[in-house]
């Protein structure tokens, strides 16, 4: 049904066009992980459904954030492909020696697939916080 693919530089332009779609900042290239180092595709008969990244820190924690999907894509089983995904990645951080996958998102559509997938809330109206160096 599904099948799972590594990120690949060339796969950028259509992501930031997917977060476009959704009215989501796209990260610069430089904030997320190398080529072949944490950015999953999930595919479907060779058609790109759904994306994110899962950040390896140098602790126990690993960090999944940036999923987005194919705005394109209309099949029925498109909230399946993302359930996939954040199982997928929460795998591999498990098989790497991850005890907590850790993810900040406000999408309510996408606080609930993580709580089917297992997820449980840590907080609630909290404020992110960031500075540019």
């Amino acid at each position: 049904m599904f099948n799972i693919r590594v990120l690949t530089d060339d796969d950028f332009p259509a992501l930031q066009k997917w977060w476009k779609w959704f009215r989501f900042s796209a990260p610069p290239k430089d904030y997320l992980p190398d080529e072949g180092r944490g950015g999953i595709m999930v595919t479907k008969n060779e058609i790109d459904v759904c994306a994110g990244y899962l950040f390896f820190t140098n602790s126990k924690m690993a960090w999944l954030e940036f999923i987005v999907s194919n705005n394109e894509y209309r099949d029925k089983d498109r909230q399946d492909a993302i359930c996939f995904l954040i199982n997928e990645a929460t795998d591999l951080a498990r098989r790497r020696g991850f005890k907590v996958v850790f993810t900040s998102i406000k999408h309510k559509s996408l606080i609930k697939h993580f709580l089917k997938c297992g997820y449980s809330i840590g907080s609630e109206n909290t404020t992110e916080l960031i500075i540019k160096l």
